[in-house]
């Protein structure tokens, strides 16, 4: 009984959605779920739509045309004319749903706008595959995954409730086919959509696993195996075979864009091995991560996770008092409420620095909640290094004509923010 998860990559056009139906249809028999993300950069375009209406700007309605005729293209690619009238009244309607949502919302909270609008990229993805596998004879369910997934009130950053949607997970499953539902989305005991943080889609998948007591969790991404640094960034990257669920953690703590933060722990919790796969080319062996035959012991190569585009804020006391455990608990509660990630810290006497990814609705709102209080100070367009199990050599040839503004060092870690000279 196991879990897939095919991300955007995997299903960006109506070629890629044939393919992962060749590969869903070679596997059908051990498939229990398949969680789907949205289609290639689907969630990208909703986010500028609701940029858009929150800044009053009334081309977000065309946009939200545009997106849906995209979704039509590959409908049409992928069906025929009689086939297309199954799938088509059921995407017109998410696309009245999102046109009325606008029009109805009184809510000025750009986090909750956000979870109404950006499941509908999973939503509308999912039916697609759904109703093409249908079409290619292989029977399946499509499950609503806010009926199954549980979360609290966090908008952008829901927690799950386990306890709450073990046994929804359950109801909602038919023992006898394939589900599909969708990654990264969720709902709260108000009724109203969450999401589970970006790229969100990797810890349903796990929640779902754990929940179902899964033999096994794939994931099927555009590379050979997990590696040890983005290839479009970098041309000497190495595959790694095996990693141990700890070393999965910390690569994904740092912001290694392999999975989730999230989903190794609920798969630890149970010993349920993560395969991560190729879509591409089907025949490579790809990575396992943990399960009960991966040595704790690996020895792994430097381990790059590069992201540009970050912000150093600097955060002080008004009164020039020292920044003591008070200070830090609101000022770390801002930054969660406010749906901002901190990459790495630094603390003074009488300040507090932060990196995080360069969010601009979120830091307005940041900088806007902290100025009660504090004084900020802040670095644009940085660069944010971090190398596991490093070595001098690779310090030095990635740090070549850079300003080091921060490091933190550690026997296996090395961070270091810094910008180009």
């Amino acid at each position: 009984m196991q879990v897939f998860k095919f991300g955007g990559a995997a299903l960006k056009d109506a070629s890629n959605i044939q393919n992962v139906g060749q590969i869903i249809q070679a596997h059908q028999a051990s498939i229990r779920f398949i969680v789907i993300s949205a289609l290639g950069k689907t969630t990208n375009a909703l986010e500028v739509i609701i940029n858009k209406y929150v800044n009053q700007d009334n081309s977000y309605q065309e946009a939200i045309d545009n997106l849906f005729q995209e979704h039509i293209h590959i409908i049409e690619g992928l069906f025929s004319v009689k086939n297309q009238a199954f799938i088509l009244p059921k995407i017109l309607q998410f696309q009245k749903e999102i046109h009325s949502f606008f029009n109805l919302n009184k809510e000025a909270n750009y986090t909750f706008i956000y979870d109404q609008i950006v499941p509908y990229g999973e939503l509308l993805s999912s039916s697609i595959v759904s109703a093409y596998l249908d079409s290619i004879g292989i029977s399946n369910k499509w499950i609503d995954a806010r009926d199954m997934i549980a979360t609290d009130n966090n908008y952008t950053e829901a927690k799950v409730d386990f306890t709450k949607s073990e046994p929804l997970i359950h109801q909602f499953m038919d023992a006898s086919t394939i589900n599909i539902t969708q990654g990264f989305i969720a709902r709260n005991e108000n009724g109203y959509s969450t999401t589970l943080g970006r790229e969100g889609s990797d810890y349903t998948a796990a929640v779902i696993s754990y929940c179902i007591n899964a033999s096994k969790m794939l994931i099927w991404k555009d590379v050979p195996a997990v590696l040890n640094a983005d290839p479009r960034l970098f041309n000497d990257t190495i595959a790694i075979p095996e990693l141990s669920y700890r070393e999965a953690i910390e690569m994904t703590f740092y912001g290694a864009q392999v999975i989730h933060p999230k989903t190794i722990k609920p798969l630890q919790n149970k010993n349920i091995p993560l395969l991560v796969k190729s879509f591409i080319d089907k025949n490579a062996i790809g990575t396992t991560i943990g399960g009960s035959k991966i040595n704790e012991h690996i020895e792994y190569p430097p381990i790059i996770v590069y992201k540009t585009d970050q912000v150093l804020l600097s955060i002080s006391v008004k009164d020039f008092s020292f920044i003591a455990e008070e200070n830090l608990s609101h000022i770390f509660r801002i930054f969660s409420t406010n749906g901002l990630r901190i990459h790495m810290t630094h603390s003074g006497a009488i300040s507090f620095s932060a990196c995080v990814e360069n969010k601009p609705e979120r830091i307005k709102s940041l900088l806007k909640d902290l100025a009660h209080n504090y004084d900020v100070k802040y670095n644009e367009s940085l660069e944010l290094l971090t190398i596991r199990h490093y070595t001098a050599e690779k310090i030095e040839a990635l740090t070549l004509n850079k300003n080091i503004l921060l490091t933190h060092k550690t026997r296996t870690t090395i961070q270091l923010l810094m910008r180009s000279e």
